[in-house]
């Protein structure tokens, strides 16, 4: 073999080891995405910023493996975190990150039969969404003809909520429900199509004898279309 033929099957093997090296790299996403409850920790920090602590008890598992799968989602360039004191803070590293959960998860939707079905059955148990356009949601709700309620945790609120929005925690909604007017058609949201919270609230509410409706939108599905949220 001569030397270009051998300075050409270096450079070959060079190429291909690079364009490998590529793929690795964005194979790191796929990975960290990978993990059921990473995803459902990524979908939490789409509402603002907690602690380890905060992040174990809404996922629902031990603050060790929270700690885990966030050093899996450091790692991998999607959160970002800060210590104060004792507690270490974690947020989503940019607003792509938020972005690229919502078209995950709609990608998903639009794919898998199952998560359809799964879909159809929550929807079916916990009152009907609200089909309206979002600019005319905007109008309605500036405009006074409909009442717009966030029923996550006032802390999730005050990260960032959808305009016009009331800060009523489901928590809460029971004994605040004398706040709502009864002559005004309710739309409540919380973090999204997979969140059960906004389903409990319209239970209560229709039995307080309120007509009210479902928003499928949490705050990161509003910013992923390109509308702006309020602090």
């Amino acid at each position: 073999m001569n030397k270009l033929a051998i300075k050409t099957v270096v450079s070959k093997h060079s190429s291909r080891q690079i364009k490998d090296g590529l793929y690795e790299q964005v194979a790191r996403i796929g990975k960290a995405a990978s993990s059921p409850k990473r995803l459902e920790l990524l979908e939490l920090l789409c509402q603002g910023e907690m602690n380890v602590e905060q992040l174990a008890v809404k996922a629902e598992i031990s603050v060790k493996l929270a700690s885990s799968h966030l050093s899996v989602l450091k790692s991998s360039s999607l959160v970002v975190s800060r210590r104060d004191g004792k507690n270490i803070y974690y947020s989503l590293a940019a607003p792509e990150v938020a972005k690229f959960w919502v078209e995950l998860r709609s990608l998903a939707e639009e794919r898998l039969l199952d998560l359809q079905a799964a879909l159809g059955s929550l929807v079916a148990g916990s009152g009907s969404l609200a089909v309206m356009d979002r600019e005319m949601l905007l109008r309605e709700a500036a405009s006074g003809e409909v009442v717009v309620i966030d029923v996550r945790p006032e802390t999730e609120y005050a990260a960032g909520h959808l305009p016009f929005a009331r800060s009523i925690p489901v928590a809460e909604l029971k004994k605040r429900i004398a706040e709502i007017p009864k002559d005004k058609t309710v739309v409540a949201y919380c973090r999204g199509p997979f969140c059960l919270l906004a389903g409990e609230a319209l239970n209560i509410l229709h039995e307080a004898g309120h007509k009210a409706l479902r928003l499928e939108d949490g705050v990161a599905e509003w910013q992923a279309r390109g509308l702006s949220i309020q602090r």
